[in-house]
């Protein structure tokens, strides 16, 4: 009978994932001070980035390097923001948000992406139109419905979705009121699980069988490159898409 990995190679590849996120939070910490400034008061988007990097445990003094970068305190790369847009097997659409420093790698990366797994890459526009963007801030299932509904709709959200298969909830805002939102259910004391600012498909293709395999592992495939930020798609995939 085999072993499995060892806790050394398990750790290494805790390690690297780790190390993934820091690079993707970093450059994300990075173009926003550049865009808007270095102070989170008044950057909502920096105060995004450097909440999630806080949530996902980054040093203070590493989110401290890469404002300081941005800001030219220190010599730094720049990055800048590219989105690729095309459809995966099924007809399932897919926006690939992307912070890079050499367009001509990752648009090669990508475009081999899509057609390494069924997909093909279209032109600007060509898919976005099918997603709306909005401010999310997500309840696990056990989360108290009534005192999030009423904290909710003070705070002005626009939506309040109960899934009824687990219970979980979401709260939807629009993106200029997501700071404000956030910090009204945080002072209410309802800390959401996952709070951000994303994109979300109108409405969902339900792809099976080998189609939804062929998804699964593109979209896996992407969100994995260096240079890819965030992936949105429209897929709906069921249970043997991971078969």
């Amino acid at each position: 009978m085999g072993r499995g990995p060892s806790i050394e190679a398990r750790k290494n590849a805790s390690d690297a994932q780790r190390g993934k996120v820091f690079t993707k939070i970093i450059r994300e910490i990075s173009v926003a001070a550049r865009k808007g400034g270095g102070d989170p008061a008044s950057n909502p988007a920096l105060r995004s980035a450097i909440d999630k990097g806080l949530g996902f445990n980054m040093p203070k003094d590493t989110i401290e390097r890469a404002l300081k970068k941005a800001t030219g305190e220190l010599e730094g790369v720049e990055y800048e923001e590219v989105r690729y847009e095309g459809y995966a097997p099924g007809g399932v659409a897919v926006i690939v948000d992307c912070l890079t420093d050499n367009r001509v790698r990752t648009v090669a990366d990508v475009r081999h992406a899509f057609g390494k797994f069924g997909g093909n890459m279209g032109t600007e526009g060509s898919v976005a139109f099918m997603f709306k963007r909005l401010g999310v801030l997500s309840f696990a299932p056990g989360a108290d419905e009534e005192a999030i509904t009423e904290a909710a709709i003070e705070a002005g959200a626009d939506d309040v979705v109960v899934y009824p298969d687990d219970g979980s909830i979401d709260v939807l805002t629009a993106p200029d009121g997501f700071g404000a939102v956030k910090a009204a259910m945080q002072a209410a004391g309802l800390e959401p699980g996952i709070a951000e600012v994303t994109y979300r498909a109108d409405n969902d293709v339900a792809v099976e069988g080998e189609n939804a395999q062929q998804v699964a592992k593109l979209l896996a495939w992407l969100e994995d490159l260096d240079d890819v930020q965030n992936v949105y798609s429209n897929a709906d995939l069921g249970a043997d898409a991971y078969a």
